[in-house]
C-alpha cells in the first residue's frame, strides 16, 4: 500500500480522483434536496441532513481506523476536548452555512465560491506563520482566484448577483474551512489524521442532529429509494475521499498536492451542469473556474529548486 501512494502516477491518479468526489458533492446535494422534497427555508431539515451524512461518514472511518489498528483510535481526555472544538468549528459551523448557502446558489456558483476556503487559508497563514508569509506569487494567485470568485456571481447583465444566506453563505462557509485549517494544524497534533478525521466528523455529525432534531417538522424530508441512495453516496464520498487523501499527505508533500484541488471546483460545476436541471456552463462561469482554477495552482506552486 505504501508504494501505491508514493508512486508518481498513482498519487496523481488518487489526489485527481479524491479532487472528483469533492466536486461531486454539489450536484449530489443539489438534487438531493430535491428528491428529499426539502423546503429551500427548511434551515433544520438541512442541519439534520448534513449531521446524519457526517455522523455516517466519521463511523466509517473509525470503523476502518478500529480494524486496521484500533490502538490509534484512543485519544486521551485532553485531545477529546481539542477534536469537540474541531468538530464544532470545522463540520458543523463551516456546514451549517455550506448546506444552507448551497440551497440558494446554483451547483456551479457553489462549486466556485467554496474554493475561497484554499484562499483564506493563505492570508490566515501570513499572519500566524512567520515562515509563510505572503509573497508576490501568493498575491497574484489570490487576486486571480477571488477575480474568478467574483466573475462567477456576475450576471448577464454585468451586475453582481449577491445575498447573504445564498453567496453570503458560501464564503463563510470557506472562511470557517480556513481557520479549521490552522486550529486542526496547531492543535491536533499528536493525533493520528484519520483518527481527527473520524472523530471530529462524529462529533461535529452528533452536535448538528442534536441541534436540528427540536426544530425539525413532520414530512420535512420525504426519503425515497433514489434519495438514500444520494444520502449514502454522500457520507461514503467524504469518508473514501478524506482517508484516501490522508493516505497520499502521510507519503507526500501537502504543497505538491494541493496544486489538485483545483479540479474540485472545476469538477463540481462541470459535475453541475452534467446532472442539475436548469444549469448550464456560460462564459462567465468558464472564465471564473479558469481563474480559480490558475489561483489554487499559483498560490501552491513551489518549484523543484525551492
Amino acid at each position: 500500500m505504501k508504494g501505491i501512494f508514493q508512486h508518481k502516477w498513482s498519487v496523481i491518479g488518487i489526489a485527481v480522483f479524491c479532487s472528483i468526489l469533492w466536486g461531486s458533492a454539489f450536484p449530489v446535494l443539489k438534487i438531493s434536496y430535491e428528491e428529499l422534497q426539502m423546503a429551500p427555508g427548511d434551515i433544520a431539515a438541512k442541519i439534520v441532513f448534513a449531521g446524519g451524512r457526517f455522523l455516517l461518514a466519521g463511523l466509517i472511518v473509525l470503523l476502518f481506523l478500529l480494524c486496521s489498528n484500533w490502538r490509534r483510535i484512543k485519544v486521551t481526555k485532553k485531545q477529546f476536548l481539542v477534536l469537540t472544538i474541531l468538530g464544532i468549528v470545522q463540520t458543523s459551523l463551516q456546514y451549517f452555512f455550506f448546506y444552507n448557502g448551497l440551497a440558494n446558489v446554483s451547483g456551479m456558483q457553489g462549486a466556485i465560491l467554496s474554493s475561497g476556503g484554499t484562499f483564506f487559508t493563505v492570508i490566515l497563514a501570513h499572519f500566524y506563520y512567520r515562515s509563510d508569509r505572503m509573497s508576490w506569487k501568493k498575491s497574484v494567485g489570490l487576486m486571480t482566484g477571488f477575480l474568478g470568485i467574483v466573475v462567477a456571481n456576475w450576471g448577464q447583465e454585468f451586475q453582481i448577483s449577491f445575498q447573504w444566506d445564498g453567496e453570503g453563505y458560501m464564503i463563510l462557509s470557506g472562511l470557517t474551512a480556513a481557520i479549521a485549517t490552522i486550529m486542526a494544524k496547531e492543535l491536533a497534533s499528536g493525533i493520528h489524521p484519520f483518527a481527527i478525521t473520524g472523530w471530529q466528523l462524529t462529533i461535529g455529525g452528533v452536535i448538528m442532529l442534536v441541534v436540528g432534531f427540536p426544530f425539525l417538522h413532520e414530512g420535512a424530508m420525504t426519503f425515497t429509494s433514489t434519495g438514500l441512495g444520494l444520502f449514502i453516496y454522500s457520507a461514503l464520498l467524504s469518508s473514501v475521499a478524506f482517508a484516501l487523501w490522508y493516505s497520499l499527505l502521510k507519503y507526500n508533500h501537502a504543497g505538491e498536492l494541493s496544486m489538485y484541488k483545483f479540479i474540485v471546483p472545476v469538477s463540481g460545476a462541470v459535475l453541475s451542469a452534467m446532472f442539475i436541471s436548469g444549469e448550464m456552463l456560460n462564459s462567465f462561469i468558464l472564465v471564473a473556474i479558469v481563474l480559480v482554477a490558475f489561483g489554487i495552482i499559483i498560490v501552491n506552486y513551489h518549484s523543484k529548486k525551492a
